[in-house]
């Protein structure tokens, strides 16, 4: 058992306490970010018979339509909209809330959740920066709070299966596995900065992020490739990829990270990299991971993967033709196991692990604690990539050795909000 599972289960009397110990009470959940991801995920817990919509909240007034169509085709029933958060957590009949926002609230959100007394599933990465995942893990420490990230990778049961194949030592010792994320991401340009529409809440949507104007191409999606607001594809999906390679290796934390990572293509408004190659070691074992969002040719037949090697054959996880799955090849390369399309759709899988979990109060299947470890790689990646050079990681303390200017990027700067983490 380790500690989370000990805290979970220590918290079990006064989890049966709570109003949706029930079980045949509806979990009453609220929806926070629901444009993309987040309409996508309001329409997998609107169809959960054990859950009742509660609330979507969003900064842009203008997504709440869709978002309530979709809750409505899958529930029958029409959440109410809420444009501020606070308003959400003060609502003690909310158990748990959904976050699906930009990176930057991830953090500042699970934290707020917490402390007020919901559980939280968080979309992935855990955190905008290293700190911060830290003072989540925390936060979920100090208020026994259950908290999900969105790595639903950790509840798909062909992974699962490709795991424990793993373990089984049938490909003979596990050193080294390669993450990839190859796919073609859009050419965004350049933009002026403008007003902010007026059904947007831009204030409340930067947050505890230092002050800029609003600018389309900082804005819906391209958050993701501004330094202040994300933190480039290797966040937004190489996060899927090491997750499943550090959970292959049985690794958790790098202590040596180098490599390379810059813009090579896209001459545009987007400041992360759209090419990167980084190392991590741990001690004798190696994770590599390569990013190309300029081209679509993918790796190893597939666009996003893990390549796990054993001394003795090589395990492939990824998505076949739209399924789900995983491939054997022995030390000749030929295929032993084929179970590559086992899964279309899997998504449901996460939710419900969430679910399940704010009933029993057990430790969810990608706990914060597990997403705090995987972002981490992300964080440390783009170091290495901002800096230009290797870093010296400590796992224990989490802290970077002898570098001031990579040290000063595993946190950021804040703007007077009163979101800003706690323990900052």
């Amino acid at each position: 058992m380790n500690r989370r599972q000990m805290i979970f289960t220590g918290a079990a009397t006064a989890a049966s306490a709570m109003r949706v110990a029930g079980a045949n009470d509806k979990i009453s959940v609220a929806m926070i970010g629901v444009r993309g991801q987040g309409r996508h995920l309001t329409g997998k817990f609107a169809a959960n018979s054990e859950v009742r919509l509660a609330w979507l909240c969003d900064t842009d007034q203008r997504v709440y339509d869709n978002a309530a169509k979709v809750a409505e085709e899958k529930s029958g029933q029409r959440p109410p909209y809420v444009q501020d958060l606070r308003k959400v957590l003060d609502d003690k009949n909310v158990d748990a809330v959904v976050i699906a926002t930009p990176d930057h609230w991830h953090a500042p959100g699970t934290i707020l959740a917490c402390d007020a007394g919901k559980d939280v599933y968080v979309e992935k990465p855990a955190s905008h920066n290293l700190r911060e995942g830290r003072l989540m893990v925390e936060a979920a420490q100090r208020n026994k709070r259950v908290v999900q990230l969105g790595t639903q990778s950790r509840s798909r049961p062909s992974t699962q299966r490709a795991m424990e194949y793993i373990q089984s030592g049938k490909i003979g010792r596990v050193l080294m596995a390669k993450a990839w994320d190859v796919q073609k991401r859009d050419f965004i340009g350049h933009k002026e900065d403008s007003t902010a529409p007026a059904e947007v809440d831009y204030d409340t949507w930067l947050g505890p992020a230092v002050q800029m104007p609003f600018n389309e191409n900082r804005f819906h999606y391209k958050w993701h490739w501004n330094w202040n607001t994300g933190t480039g594809d290797i966040g937004n999906d190489g996060i899927h990829q090491m997750d499943m390679a550090r959970w292959a290796l049985g690794v958790d934390r790098p202590t040596k990270i180098s490599g390379m990572g810059r813009k090579l293509f896209f001459d545009d408004d987007q400041q992360t990299p759209d090419t990167m190659n980084i190392t991590y070691e741990f001690g004798p074992k190696v994770i590599q991971f390569e990013m190309r969002i300029w081209n679509p040719y993918g790796m190893e037949t597939l666009e996003n993967g893990v390549a796990v090697y054993g001394s003795d054959g090589m395990l492939l996880i990824g998505k076949w033709a739209g399924s789900w799955g995983y491939k054997v090849l022995d030390s000749k390369g030929a295929v032993v196991v084929d179970e590559s399309k086992c899964e279309t759709d899997m998504d449901d899988a996460h939710p419900r692990n969430f679910v399940a979990c704010i009933r029993n109060r057990k430790a969810p299947n990608a706990d914060i604690e597990i997403g705090h470890a995987s972002s981490t790689l992300c964080h440390l990646g783009n170091i290495v990539a901002r800096t230009g050079r290797a870093i010296v990681f400590d796992p224990v303390k989490e802290t970077i050795a002898g570098d001031p200017e990579a040290s000063r990027l595993l946190t950021r700067s804040y703007r007077t909000h009163w979101s800003v983490p706690k323990g900052l």
